[in-house]
């Protein structure tokens, strides 16, 4: 077996110590011996102590913001509490995966630490400072996920429903088209006049074409009536849904008429099914284009969200950056949230790292929903003080209670359940604004929260 000391100056921490103090060291610490599976520190028990992982491979497991989380770890570490940590209970258990050597070294025992070696001492806060960075770049990409998660879900909504009406539309194009062929091979197997055909394809472009508002329901009810009236008296007791496509179109029972007058009653309704599978197949196609546009839409706000093809740090417009999000948010925003805007026209620009300013708004309006439970009032408001835009995201909730306020910047810090909101904090929001130069400020009273940005202009407006 290999001695204890010769395991020890392995750690790059005591590696070059003087033997004195390695053997004190030792002499102090609990050698535990470890099988697969053995824990040497359990989370959430007090965090009383510091292990040197000596011999063996270990993991550390446990739970993070509702998250299973493991780290696979090497022997030649030093973890647990250090000198003039402040955590209370250990965050993770420590385990061994196979056959193990640990130290164990009391917290009761860094006053004497620290007199008998100082240079320790001082190692172990160096590596305390990069453990708080790598929990840090960890808890950030984390909450980086977790929002990226939220607002795929979102969006992935929101793109399904144009697709989906697009789907459908395409599907009934095709029983719709058959039916246009076969009444326009059943009208040219007709001896028709030049006039006759005239009159069949003026009333099918009307209908097409128009592009008036449509009558309000109750007129387009009582014309509907008036229409299948009049196919009823001639004849035509089917074609109801032509009816009901005609008085859409605010289309004159008297036009109808004309229609019966030039042609007999066979044509007449071949011409009927042609003309309202037409006024089908125009109807579907302007859903189509709505479908496609809105997903080109929201494509296209997805890539001004992410700054995707755009220089990293570059001049944006505030109220620009402000109308994405709130495009990216409105799966959340259309469930009974009126959005009110007041933005100073002038615009207003500010030099932002990519994306990030689109994560601060993204961060405060969510909550925003959250704290109006998905049904209030959000106020959007920009203007410009001195040498700096203000913009502004107010909410009619309930407030922020007394006391809570004091910590809402504080990171970690959460009033949510797990697996609630984007997983951006308002510490993450506080760390973009002052990257950017700038503050943010919270005022909050039942019925008014009202978050301030402030960020320096880019340049004055002309």
């Amino acid at each position: 077996m290999v001695e204890t000391s010769d395991l020890l100056r392995r750690v790059p921490q005591f590696a070059d110590l003087p033997g004195d103090q390695i053997a004190w060291f030792i002499s102090q610490s609990q050698e535990l011996h470890l099988k697969a599976g053995d824990n040497y520190s359990r989370q959430g028990d007090p965090a009383d102590a510091m292990f040197v992982l000596l011999e063996g491979e270990f993991q550390w497991r446990g739970e993070l913001a509702g998250e299973t989380v493991v780290f696979e770890r090497p022997a030649g570490e030093v973890t647990g509490i250090l000198p003039f940590s402040r955590m209370k209970q250990f965050t993770l258990s420590g385990r061994a995966t196979n056959e193990a050597r640990v130290l164990r070294f009391s917290a009761s025992l860094f006053p004497q630490l620290l007199q008998k070696m100082p240079e320790l001492a001082t190692r172990l806060v160096g590596l305390m400072s990069d453990r708080i960075r790598e929990t840090t770049r960890f808890e950030q990409q984390r909450d980086r996920l977790a929002a990226l998660g939220k607002l795929s879900a979102g969006l992935a909504h929101e793109l399904n429903n144009p697709a989906s009406a697009a789907t459908r539309a395409t599907s009934q194009l095709r029983d719709i088209l058959k039916r246009v062929r076969d009444a326009s091979h059943e009208l040219g197997r007709r001896d028709l006049s030049a006039a006759q055909r005239s009159e069949i394809e003026k009333l099918e472009a009307s209908l097409v074409q128009t592009d008036g508002p449509p009558p309000d329901a109750l007129a387009a009810s009582d014309l509907e009536d008036q229409l299948d009236s009049l196919l009823r008296s001639h004849g035509q007791s089917d074609l109801w849904q032509l009816a009901a496509d005609l008085a859409r179109r605010n289309f004159k029972p008297e036009a109808l008429e004309q229609l019966f007058a030039a042609l007999d009653a066979g044509t007449a309704r071949a011409a009927l099914v042609r003309i309202s599978a037409s006024v089908e197949i125009a109807d579907l196609l302007n859903q189509i284009e709505h479908s496609t546009s809105r997903i080109s839409e929201l494509v296209g706000a997805i890539k001004e969200y992410t700054f995707m093809d755009q220089s990293p740090v570059q001049n944006v417009d505030i109220v620009k950056t402000l109308e994405t999000t709130l495009t990216i948010l409105n799966h959340k925003l259309k469930r009974g949230v009126a959005v009110q805007r007041d933005y100073q026209q002038i615009p207003l620009l500010v030099n932002s790292f990519g994306s990030e300013l689109n994560q601060v708004w993204t961060n405060l309006i969510d909550n925003a929903i959250d704290a109006m439970n998905g049904k209030g009032e959000l106020r959007v408001r920009t203007y410009r003080e001195d040498d700096c835009v203000v913009v502004e995201i107010a909410d009619n909730g309930p407030g922020i209670s007394p006391e809570v306020r004091p910590h809402i910047f504080e990171p970690f810090f959460t009033t949510k359940g797990v697996g609630e909101g984007t997983g951006l904090g308002l510490d993450t929001v506080q760390r973009i604004v002052k990257k950017h130069r700038g503050n943010i400020q919270v005022r909050s009273k039942p019925g008014d929260t009202s978050f301030q940005v402030r960020l320096p202009l880019a340049q004055a407006p002309g």
